[in-house]
C-alpha cells in the first residue's frame, strides 16, 4: 500500500508551473527520520525551505524505513520513491524510467551523498538529458568506515565521474573543500553550504509520545544519534567512566537509533558498575527530541569523523551547551571556549566533561552563548536563500554553453 499510494502521490511531479523560478529535483538515498541521519535531515529542511521560496521542488529516494512519514514536514516539495532491493548497500529496485522522467522535468539536481547508486543513476540520465547536477558529498569523500573495498569499487567505477562530471559542488565546511582536491576540483569552485536549524521544529508544544521511556532526572549529559562506531558513542561511555566518581549525581543518555552497537555500550556499561547511570531511549524524534534537548545538562557529541553536526546545532537552538570532538566540523564552538573541543579520544572527551561539569553556572552561560550563534548563522531559512542562488547561477551557466 505504501509504495502503491506514494507512487499516485508522485504522479504530481510532472506538473510545471510557470510562474515558478526553478524545478528543483533533490536525491538523497535514505530520507527516512530513523535510517536517514544528518543527510536525510538535511534535504527535508532545505526541500521545504526551498519550495517556501517559490522553487518547484521534488525529494527522490529510496524506500528504506518509512520516508512516506516524512511528507508532511516537506512543506511544499514533492516526493518520489524508488523501490530498494538492499537496505544496507542502498541498492535501487528498477526505477530508471521515473528517474528519466524526473531529471527530464527539471531545471537542476541536487544530490546529497556520495557512497550512492540512486545518485550515481541520477547523474547518468543528467548528462543524458542535458541536465547540470551539483553534488554535496557531506563529508564523504574520504575513504572512512566499513565495507572500504566497495568504496573503492565505487570510487573507480562511478565515483570519479560523478564528481568530475558536476556542474557544481557543494562543502558543508570550509574544511571539506580539501577533501575535493584528488578529484581535481579547486577550492575557488566550491559553495559552502552549512548545516542549519528551524526554530519552530524545536518548540515544545505538544505532548510527549514516550511515557515508556522517560527521560531521566538530575544531571544529563546527552548523546544523540545513531549508535554505531562512527558516531562515537563507545568513546563517550568511556570518558564518563573515567569522570564518573567525581560527578555523582550525574547520568548518562543515550537517544538514538541502535544500528548493532546498543548491546555492546549496555554491556561496557555493566562492566564499569554504571548501569543505572546509563539509559537508552531509543529513537526519539519531534516533542521526545526537543525535550531530550532542554533536559540535558550538556549535550556531548563524539564523532570520529562528520563533516558537520547537525545534533550540535539542534542542541544550540534547545539553548543546551555543547561538548564535542575536533572532527564534527563545526570550529565556531570554540569561539565560546576552546575547551569545548576535545580530540576524538576517550581520554580528551574525558577531560572536556571535568571541565564542562565543574562549573555548572559557567555551563549554563555557554548554553546561552552557543544558542546565539546557532540563531544568527545557522537558519535553514536564510541558507536556503544561498543555496538557491547558488543553483539559480547554475542553471543560468548551463544555458549559456
Amino acid at each position: 500500500m505504501l509504495l502503491e499510494s506514494m507512487h499516485q502521490y508522485s504522479s504530481n511531479i510532472y506538473q510545471h508551473h510557470p510562474e515558478t523560478l526553478m524545478r528543483v529535483l533533490n536525491v538523497v538515498s535514505v530520507l527516512s527520520a530513523r535510517e536517514g541521519g544528518g543527510n536525510g535531515e538535511r534535504i527535508v529542511q532545505l526541500s521545504k525551505a526551498l519550495a517556501e521560496a517559490g522553487v518547484d521542488c521534488t525529494v527522490l529516494t529510496l524506500v528504506i524505513g518509512n520516508p512516506a512519514a516524512r511528507i508532511g514536514q516537506l512543506g511544499g516539495a514533492k516526493l518520489a520513491l524508488v523501490s530498494c532491493l538492499n537496505s544496507r548497500f542502498q541498492v535501487p529496485l528498477g526505477g530508471w524510467r521515473l528517474i528519466q522522467d524526473l531529471v527530464r522535468q527539471s531545471d537542476v539536481i541536487h544530490l546529497m551523498g556520495y557512497w550512492s547508486i540512486l545518485g550515481a543513476m541520477v547523474s547518468v540520465a543528467a548528462r543524458r538529458a542535458g541536465v547540470p547536477y551539483v553534488i554535496s558529498p557531506a563529508g564523504a569523500l574520504p575513504l572512512f568506515g566499513r565495507s572500504r573495498w566497495l568504496k573503492r569499487i565505487f570510487n573507480r567505477i562511478l565515483g570519479q565521474r560523478l564528481i568530475s562530471k558536476a556542474s557544481g559542488w557543494i562543502a558543508i565546511t570550509k574544511a571539506e573543500c580539501v577533501d575535493f582536491m584528488p578529484y581535481g576540483i579547486p577550492s575557488g569552485e566550491i559553495e559552502v553550504l552549512p548545516n542549519g536549524v528551524n526554530v519552530a521544529d524545536f518548540a515544545v508544544n505538544g505532548p510527549s509520545k514516550s511515557d515508556d521511556r522517560k527521560i531521566p532526572s538530575g544531571t544529563l549529559i546527552l548523546f544523540m544519534g545513531r549508535l554505531n562506531l562512527i558516531k562515537g558513542p563507545d568513546l563517550l561511555l568511556e570518558a564518563f567512566a573515567q569522570v564518573a566518581t567525581e560527578f555523582p549525581d550525574t547520568k548518562l543518555v543515550f537517544a538514538g537509533p541502535d544500528e548493532g552497537f546498543g548491546d555492546t555500550l549496555a554491556q561496557e556499561a555493566e562492566m564499569h558498575g554504571l548501569r543505572d547511570r546509563v539509559h537508552f531511549l531509543g529513537f526519539v524524534s519531534g516533542v521526545d527530541k526537543s525535550l531530550a534537548y532542554r533536559s540535558a545538562s550538556l549535550l556531548v557529541v563524539p564523532s570520529r569523523h562528520e563533516a558537520m553536526s547537525i545534533v550540535a546545532v539542534e542542541g544550540g537552538i534547545c539553548g543546551t551547551p555543547v561538548l564535542m570532538t575536533n572532527q564534527c566540523g563545526l570550529d565556531e564552538l570554540a569561539e565560546i571556549d576552546p575547551g569545548l573541543v576535545v580530540p576524538a579520544t576517550a581520554e580528551g572527551l574525558a577531560h572536556g566533561l571535568r571541565m564542562a561539569l565543574s562549573d555548572r553556572q559557567q555551563l549554563e552561560e555557554w548554553g546561552r552563548r552557543w544558542e546565539t550563534i546557532v540563531r544568527e548563522r545557522y537558519s535553514w531559512t536564510d541558507l536556503t536563500l544561498k543555496l538557491r542562488g547558488y543553483l539559480q547561477k547554475i542553471v543560468a551557466k548551463e544555458r549559456l554553453k
